[in-house]
């Protein structure tokens, strides 16, 4: 087979692709309702012959553009984390008053996301029988024999960290935070068991937590005097003891298990700051991942030296998301290549890889592009990978 830039096995996706307009339009309708249950096929007719046609035709543009590992896109998410909540036993979706707080263009203004964002815990969890299982069964359906298959679902930190601050805690389900890490920490086993089960490979553990314990980050709730700064560095270690005994238990399974951090994905928008020479020591060197998909596609990253804890890790891979899905332009070949040479001070070259430092739709409205731009801008990745590795 001829290598050309197109066959390049160094440039990946983090996971989510741009949906189509027809897929959109049930999209919407769901969040602006919370009288419908999740997975939301039986409240729209025609919803769900659309995704599965939604996500064999992204299929399809995976594999004709040579893109070495496949997802569906997401396409079966609305956002990127909640869903995979709303499918464990136990849980049930509203509309709150609020969205989540990004920061707008100008990194200045609040901009509100949608807010179909709130979480009831109605009866103690566990994460049988989760609709995913059946996105994965459709996904290696539509897929060609021998792809190499992707499921992405949110980090337990991450749930962990969101729904442990919220009112639930003390609520008629769990009385501690301590008994709702433990479940749900059973809930992920219980899901990664059907998903081994059913074929499964790679999952990938997508997290924004991260950066709430960089101190430069000056939109962490933690940053300031007022807090005890042991107590924080406490509670970063309780994420990453959680991550890692779930982590080992999909390695038991023979699964491997990458992650994706970045500072937040929303119609081209972040939630903040915080760089990665802050939290190296952390949640780069101290989390037992596979592969480490890292946003650094501008200076809130920090420099690049973050990168030699992954010394001693001589068996991890990094992917490097140099790249920004959250532009329509193309992006600045010559500034990619050095970083990509000087990264190969810190990690071997062979252990590393290129990327958009996040997905193109975290959540079902998408970045502000098209998706002739999309293809474009993965093309581009594609020749600059190809030209970097030679191969």
């Amino acid at each position: 087979m001829t290598k050309t830039a197109n066959s390049t096995k160094r440039f990946l996706t983090v996971g989510s692709l741009l949906r189509p307009e027809s897929l959109l339009d049930y999209k919407t309708k769901i969040e602006q309702r919370d009288d419908i249950a999740y997975p939301f096929y039986n409240d729209f007719d025609g919803y769900k012959r659309e995704e599965d046609q939604a996500v064999e035709a992204v299929v399809g543009q995976q594999i004709e553009h040579g893109l070495p590992e496949v997802t569906d896109g997401e396409y079966s998410k609305s956002m990127w984390h909640l869903d995979f909540v709303w499918g464990l036993n136990g849980i049930k979706r509203y509309i709150a008053d609020n969205g989540y707080f990004f920061r707008d263009l100008d990194q200045e203004s609040s901009y509100e996301t949608r807010k179909d964002i709130g979480i009831t815990i109605e009866s103690p969890l566990h994460g049988h029988n989760h609709t995913f299982i059946d996105h994965f069964n459709r996904l290696k359906e539509v897929s060609p024999q021998g792809a190499t298959l992707k499921q992405c679902i949110p980090s337990p930190s991450h749930i962990f960290g969101e729904l442990s601050l919220s009112e639930e805690i003390g609520g008629k389900v769990y009385q501690t935070a301590e008994e709702f890490k433990k479940d749900l920490s059973q809930a992920y086993k219980d899901f990664l068991k059907e998903f081994a089960e059913a074929g499964g490979t790679i999952i990938q553990f997508d997290d924004c937590l991260w950066e709430l314990f960089a101190e430069d980050n000056p939109h962490s709730p933690f940053s300031g005097t007022d807090f005890d700064h042991s107590s924080i560095l406490g509670l970063a270690q309780e994420f990453i003891d959680l991550n890692n005994d779930v982590i080992a238990y999909a390695h038991s399974l023979g699964l491997k298990v990458y992650t994706h951090n970045c500072r937040g994905n929303y119609d081209s928008r972040n939630m903040g700051g915080g760089s990665y020479e802050k939290i190296a020591h952390l949640f780069l060197e101290k989390q037992n991942y596979d592969r480490f998909y890292l946003e650094w596609d501008d200076e809130r990253a920090g420099d690049l030296s973050a990168l030699s804890v992954f010394k001693n890790k001589p068996d991890t891979e990094v992917v490097l998301g140099f790249l920004s899905s959250k532009s329509a332009k193309l992006d600045d070949e010559a500034a990619v290549y050095k970083q990509l040479e000087k990264a190969t001070q810190y990690v071997s070259k062979d252990n590393l890889y290129l990327s958009h430092q996040c997905g193109f739709a975290s959540c079902d409205g998408g970045n502000e592009l098209s998706q002739e731009q999309q293809w474009d801008k993965i093309k581009q990745g594609q020749a600059i990978a190809y030209r970097f590795w030679g191969e």
